[in-house]
Order: structure tokens, then sequence, then C-alpha cells
């Protein structure tokens, strides 16, 4: 697996993971977000500066798909942030806080983390 040909595509899945998850959570009484188990009603504060912080990171994963060099500091805050939210969602589901779906879910974070420092690595 060439790791150079791999990230950009990934930058851009993360991009589109986290629009996502900025959706749901800018949105959890959605129906989907009341499937994924999403504390509804939620003060606008709340769910507006979680969704804004996701998107920022989406954001900066799209950003750095474009980019001609990768700077490894953003790399590497891109695989800081992508393992924590999966052990974000691993502690809340160990303390039953929510569903293990969100777990599941959040397995994909924890991936792509794992490619950003195997491309840190090489």
């Amino acid at each position: 697996m060439n790791i150079d040909r791999l990230i950009r595509p990934v930058f851009w899945l993360s991009a589109v993971f986290n629009f996502g998850a900025a959706f749901l959570f800018a949105f959890p009484a959605s129906p989907l977000g009341k499937w994924m188990g999403l504390p509804s009603p939620v003060p606008v504060v709340y769910s507006g500066l979680v969704a804004l912080f996701v998107a920022l990171f989406g954001g900066m994963y799209a950003w750095l798909a474009m980019q001609a060099v990768l700077p490894r500091p953003m790399v590497a805050l891109a695989a800081i942030g992508k393992t924590s939210a999966f052990l974000l969602a691993l502690v809340l589901w160990f303390a039953g806080e929510i569903p293990g779906r969100v777990v599941q879910l959040s397995v994909g974070d924890l991936v792509l983390a794992a490619i950003y420092v195997r491309w840190l690595m090489r």
C-alpha cells in the first residue's frame, strides 16, 4: 500500500465524515440523531458549538487534502483529533452515556487516525 497515494482521499473521506457528524450534532433531535442516541433537547449553544468544532476539523481535513505538501504538525493534529473522538466515545459508552452503535461508528475515526499515524511514521 502506497500511503502517499492514499492519504489525500482519506482526508476527503474524513472531511465528509466530519461534516455528517456536525450535522448530527447540530440537529440532535432529528430522526438520525435520535437513532444515534444523541441527547435531546439540548441547549442550542452546546449543539451549535460541538457542531462548529466538528465542522472546523472537517474543514481542516478538506484543506489538508488539497495541499501539495502536507504539514506534518497538521497531520499529527488530525491523528490526535480522530483518536480522541474514538476514545471519548469509548469512555462514554463504558459510562453508559451513549449506545454501542456510536462506538461502532467511531471505529472509523480510529481507522482514519491509524492511517494518519502510518503516514507520519513513513
